[in-house]
């Protein structure tokens, strides 16, 4: 069995040797803020947006040289995925998950079985593959606060039947891959990822998406009925107490708080953006000049730049030290986590006190950046896990 276990890689110890351009990022930036609006309103998977990136080689960025792709570490996958969030942030909330599963570092690399990781990891590189972990259940809720699942993986002739209800199923509809986190039926069950063909039968998608905000990221319910998957397509199952985190498990951590904050900061850089342009092309009759002119103007978009900076500083930091193999604690990814999120809220908040009426019309944007980012408060881990983490570790218990 160990003989089928995936490759191992070294270790990501300097930037992409080939960075993405930043040409092209801004390309891409503009072409799906193009159609953010019409992907909010439909609330439909994101096709055309990730159309554009397989055209440009980027589903696969973070995949191994091995089996074709470029390899990129952190630094590189968060400045792709802020550039799809400025753009639209549901394609790079999808777009997160598949750099994810695919990072050479990660622990789908190393304990999957090795054809079944390079399969699927060829797919990203050709464009596709997309695949997302369905882990929220309507009894348990996350995971990540503990218990076991309630859906099920029972043992039949030819592999296993998986049978239960997952919700929050982020990119469901759009899909190539479920990584589903299941119990078997076992005396003593084992618990971990089973990996489940979107298009396998017993599979149904219960539209329950209709959220506040990232709209287009369509979390519907996923229900599976007796749905047959292959025996080697347990993953990575193991016994629950197997799944107590370790110092190596730290980097899948990490690259969960950094990413989700990457996103949402894009959003805060994408209000921004369009602030400034409506603060300097507003000129109200009785002021006779633009509305950037004003010091309580000035003042209130310096306070989001002084925001932004600060996010911006911490994750290039973060993500360098990662990349160059120094440590960074799972406390201090988290942390990151909470100063950049709640950066990315206020900022956005100030621009609506700076517009008023206008900033709260679904005609502008900042609408719906608003809608969105509001949405990084319910990534795990969620405030209170976090802050309670970093009481306990600076009072050293």
């Amino acid at each position: 069995m160990a003989a089928s276990l995936a490759h191992s890689f070294e270790p990501v110890t300097e930037p992409d040797p080939e960075p993405v351009a930043d040409s092209l990022l801004i390309d891409i930036t503009r072409r799906l803020a193009a159609t953010a609006e019409q992907f909010d309103r439909s609330a439909q998977f994101p096709k055309a947006n990730f159309d554009i990136l397989a055209n440009e080689g980027l589903i696969g960025l973070t995949v191994s040289p091995q089996y074709g792709g470029r390899g990129a570490g952190i630094v590189e996958a968060l400045r792709v995925l802020s550039a799809v969030a400025k753009g639209e942030p549901s394609t790079a909330l999808i777009l997160f998950m598949t750099y994810f599963f695919y990072h050479p570092r990660g622990a789908h690399a190393q304990r999957w079985p090795a054809h079944i990781y390079e399969r699927l990891a060829r797919q990203a590189v050709a464009g596709g593959g997309l695949i997302g972990g369905l882990r929220v259940e309507p009894e348990l809720g996350t995971p990540v606060r503990g218990g076991m699942p309630k859906t099920l993986a029972s043992r039949t002739a030819n592999g296993w039947a998986l049978t239960g209800n997952k919700i929050y199923s982020t990119g469901s509809t759009g899909l190539a891959w479920f990584s589903v986190w299941a119990r078997t039926d076992e005396a003593e069950p084992r618990v971990g990822n089973f990996l489940v063909a979107a298009d396998s039968p017993g599979i149904r998608i219960i539209p329950a998406w209709d959220h506040l905000g990232m709209r287009a990221t369509v979390s519907h319910e996923v229900a599976f009925d007796s749905t047959p998957i292959p025996l080697e397509y347990a993953v990575d199952v193991r016994k629950p107490s197997d799944w107590t985190p370790k110092p190596g498990d730290q980097p899948q951590a990490l690259w969960n708080a950094l990413a989700i904050s990457t996103i949402y900061d894009g959003v805060a850089q994408a209000a921004r953006d369009w602030l400034r342009d409506y603060l300097k092309e507003r000129v109200p009759s009785n002021l006779g000049a633009s509305l950037a002119t004003l010091p309580r103007v000035q003042e209130n978009f310096g306070e989001i730049e002084a925001l932004l900076y600060t996010n911006r500083v911490l994750l290039e930091t973060a993500a360098e030290r990662i990349d160059g193999g120094r440590n960074v604690s799972t406390v201090e990814g988290n942390n990151i986590k909470y100063v950049v999120t709640g950066n990315a809220i206020r900022a956005v908040e100030l621009g609506l006190q700076l517009t008023g009426n206008p900033g709260l019309s679904r005609n502008n944007p900042l609408e719906r950046h608003y809608r969105d980012v509001l949405c990084s408060r319910i990534h795990s881990p969620q405030n209170d896990t976090i802050l309670v983490g970093a009481g306990r570790a600076g009072l050293g218990i």
